[in-house]
C-alpha cells in the first residue's frame, strides 16, 4: 500500500475539509479546551473564502473553516513555509471571521469565539516547544483575558512523541501528520487503533486519487520546493547585502564621528535596510516563479505575503 503525505494541500483538504467527524476529532485534540463541556460535538462547514464587507478590501481563502452547534468558528490552516507576514495573515482572517458574525440589529453579546489553528511545516521560534497558544491577556495585574480570538500555532518539525503524558489524541494526530508520507508502506498500529485516525489514513491511500489529482499533488510539492529554495537563497543574498552596506555606511559614519562608533551604527542600520530590501526582492522573485508554475494567488500569498493586488503588478 502506498500513501500520500497528509500535509499536502490536496490531501489536507480532503481529510479535514470533507469529513466532519475527522475535523471534530482533530480540533478537540489540538485546541486547548479545559473540559469535556467545551469540546466540539458536531460541525458544519462554512465557505473557506472570507469575502470583505468593503468591496475594496482583501479576499482571503483558508484551508478549512467550520462552526459548531454553539456558533463558535474554527479556522484550520496547513502552512508549509514560515514568512514574517504569516502571523498578521492569521490575525486578519480570524478577525474578519469574528466581525462577520455581526448582523444588523444584533448585539455584541451575540458574538461567539473564533479559534485559529495553524499547523506549520516549518519553525519560527527559537525554543524547543512546538505548541504555542496565544490569547489577548492583560500583561500586569489581574492577567484578565479578553475572550473572542484564540490562536494556536504548531511547529511540526519540533514535535516528538516522547510520552503519552501529553494529550494522547493530540500525540496521535501529530504523528499522523509527521510520520506518514510517500515512503510509508505500513502505518503504525498505534494510529490504526483509533477509529478516526484509521479513517484519516484510508483517505491517504494513493489508489483513492485520480491521475489528475496525483498530478496536482506533485505540482504542489514542486511549488513548495521551488519556494523554499528561492527563499533560502534570497535570505543569504540579503544577509550578504546587508553586511556589505553596513560596512560601507560604517566607514562613512566613522570618518565623521569616529571609526569605531560609526562602524557599529552603520553596520546595524545597513543590515536592517539591506535585509528589508532583500526580503522584499525575495518575495517578488518567489511570487513570480510560483505564478509561472500556475499556482493560484492564495497559495502565492501564503508563501510570500504578497496580496493579489501586488501580484497583479508583475
Amino acid at each position: 500500500m502506498r500513501y500520500l503525505d497528509p500535509k499536502n494541500d490536496l490531501t489536507f483538504k480532503k481529510v479535514f475539509g470533507e469529513h466532519p467527524d475527522l475535523v471534530v476529532s482533530f480540533l478537540n485534540a489540538m485546541l486547548p479546551f479545559e473540559s469535556e463541556e467545551e469540546e466540539i460535538q458536531t460541525v458544519e462547514y462554512l465557505t473557506p473564502e472570507l469575502v470583505p464587507e468593503n468591496p475594496l478590501g482583501k479576499n482571503s481563502i483558508v484551508d478549512v473553516r467550520c462552526q459548531d452547534g454553539r456558533g463558535r468558528q474554527f479556522i484550520v490552516e496547513m502552512q508549509m513555509l514560515w514568512t514574517s507576514a504569516y502571523k498578521q495573515r492569521v490575525l486578519f482572517n480570524a478577525s474578519k471571521a469574528y466581525v462577520r458574525q455581526m448582523e444588523k440589529g444584533r448585539t455584541y453579546d451575540f458574538l461567539q469565539p473564533v479559534y485559529s489553528l495553524s499547523l506549520l511545516n516549518d519553525t519560527f521560534s527559537e525554543g524547543e516547544e512546538y505548541y504555542h497558544d496565544f490569547r489577548i491577556v492583560e500583561m500586569e495585574g489581574t492577567h484578565e483575558v479578553i475572550e473572542g480570538l484564540r490562536f494556536v500555532f504548531v511547529e511540526l518539525p519540533k514535535f516528538q512523541a516522547k510520552t503519552f503524558g501529553q494529550k494522547r489524541m493530540q500525540v496521535l494526530w501529530l504523528r499522523y501528520l509527521t510520520e506518514i508520507n510517500e515512503k510509508t508502506r505500513e502505518v503504525s498500529p498505534d494510529l490504526l487503533s483509533e477509529q478516526a485516525i484509521r479513517k484519516a489514513v484510508e483517505q491517504l491511500e494513493e489508489s483513492a486519487f485520480s491521475e489528475e489529482q496525483l498530478y496536482m499533488y506533485d505540482t504542489y510539492w514542486d511549488a513548495v520546493s521551488t519556494a523554499r529554495t528561492m527563499i533560502s537563497c534570497a535570505r543569504r543574498e540579503s544577509m550578504a547585502k546587508g553586511m556589505k552596506e553596513g560596512m560601507e555606511e560604517g566607514m562613512k559614519e566613522g570618518m565623521k564621528e569616529g571609526m569605531k562608533e560609526g562602524r557599529k551604527e552603520g553596520m546595524k542600520e545597513g543590515r536592517k535596510e539591506g535585509r528589508k530590501e532583500g526580503m522584499r526582492e525575495e518575495r517578488v522573485r518567489t511570487a513570480r516563479k510560483l505564478k509561472e508554475m500556475g499556482m493560484d494567488a492564495d497559495f502565492i500569498m501564503q508563501v510570500t505575503g504578497l496580496g493579489a493586488e501586488e501580484q497583479a503588478s508583475f
